[in-house]
């Protein structure tokens, strides 16, 4: 989100920008270890919106941005097992089709087609949409942080912010582990720890922190899913399967096979110390629904945060509070596929264009008091 608003302000002509980023490296938090999985398939408006132009930009990121990034279209194919969830998802697809994306209504068995080696025991539909996939989140993010860096943006590393300075309730100052840096601006885009940022100057932004897991598969006796022995057994693309009622949801990633799920009983929190304890539980579903995942071997995992906000809707603009403090965080585990609208839509309301973007579901605001419409689709 912070390289995003970086390049699209940088392209508006507002140049004198600096990123602050806390680790060594840039896309090494929640950027880094998410699927990198892109979709139309969401229930709000709002998103589907935004992946229109975040994906559409993906596509033509190296034309636009200047880097070639790794983009994948081969689909996303939702599994729907509970009445309640076809119902829902039927309107769903009437309600993208709206918005002009190609979301199709399958049968189990034409589910099954799409995706080799899948069980469709007690599926009673699915969803697909062909210009769903997987992209790159490293090569999206270094590729706008470089562009705005040619601009003249500075990037610092190793850097962590300690505090934010007001004068006359405008934010006056950012000081840092390195050093106070003057603005009359500061953009969260602090993902997980955004509610930490926004508690320094009496903002209350209410993102909370919470574990996901990525495990990789290897198949029996080590190879890739492509060797001649497996071929037929996954999908040979990369195509995102999720089995909605669970959460399951798997993908080729190189020679392996890349899935999840998320827990229930899972706390907020920052740890993120893999919960071996956890895959149990995981492959208990993973083999209904891809039964050669019983006799795979499981090569390596990790865990990281998804920044949740209570209706699972990014916070995108200025606190009416602060002046000058504006916030790009709380996407709920959408956020780096939507990364590209975002930053464009927040560059805009700084630089006072119009962004042609109903912002009002996403404001700040939004949860004093008032009801708020929640993104249902979230893996």
């Amino acid at each position: 989100m912070g390289c995003s608003v970086a390049w699209h302000l940088a392209q508006r002509g507002l140049t004198n920008i600096v990123l602050i980023e806390r680790e060594a490296q840039l896309a090494t938090g929640s950027t880094g270890r998410n699927a990198g999985g892109v979709r139309h398939q969401f229930s709000h408006p709002a998103n589907i919106e935004m992946s229109i132009e975040s994906i559409a930009m993906m596509a033509r990121f190296e034309e636009v941005v200047g880097t070639p990034i790794d983009f994948h279209q081969d689909g996303y194919l939702f599994l729907l097992s509970k009445a309640a969830h076809v119902a829902t998802f039927l309107k769903n697809v009437q309600l993208q089709k709206s918005h002009g994306v190609d979301v199709q209504w399958l049968s189990p068995r034409e589910a099954q087609s799409l995706a080799p080696g899948l069980d469709v025991t007690g599926v009673k539909g699915a969803t697909y949409c062909a210009a769903d996939g997987v992209a790159d989140p490293n090569g999206v993010t270094v590729g706008f942080a470089k562009g705005a860096q040619a601009l003249g943006a500075e990037v610092v590393r190793e850097t962590e912010v300690t505090g934010i300075r007001v004068e006359h309730n405008r934010v006056a100052e950012v000081q840092t582990s390195r050093g106070s840096i003057a603005t009359p601006l500061v953009v969260n885009a602090a993902g997980p720890w955004a509610k930490s940022l926004g508690r320094m100057i009496g903002v209350d932004v209410p993102v909370e922190p919470e574990r996901r897991h990525i495990f990789i598969a290897s198949p029996p006796g080590g190879g890739s899913w492509d060797d001649a022995a497996h071929v037929g057994r996954v999908p040979g693309n990369k195509l995102l399967v999720i089995d909605f009622d669970t959460s399951f949801y798997f993908h080729r990633e190189g020679g392996g096979l890349l899935f999840g799920m998320g827990d229930p009983d899972e706390k907020p929190g920052f740890d993120i110390t893999v919960r071996w304890d956890f895959l149990p539980q995981v492959i208990e579903v993973a083999m209904r629904r891809l039964p050669v995942l019983a006799d795979a071997a499981v090569s390596h995992a990790w865990a990281g945060l998804y920044e949740m906000t209570p209706d699972h809707n990014p916070i995108i603009g200025p606190s009416s509070d602060i002046e000058g403090f504006h916030t790009i965080a709380g996407f709920s585990g959408h956020g780096f596929q939507h990364a590209p609208a975002a930053g464009r839509i927040l560059a805009d309301v700084i630089t006072g264009r119009d962004p042609k973007f109903d912002l009002s579901p996403f404001t700040l605001d939004r949860f004093s008091g008032r009801t708020t419409s929640a993104e249902a689709n979230v893996v």
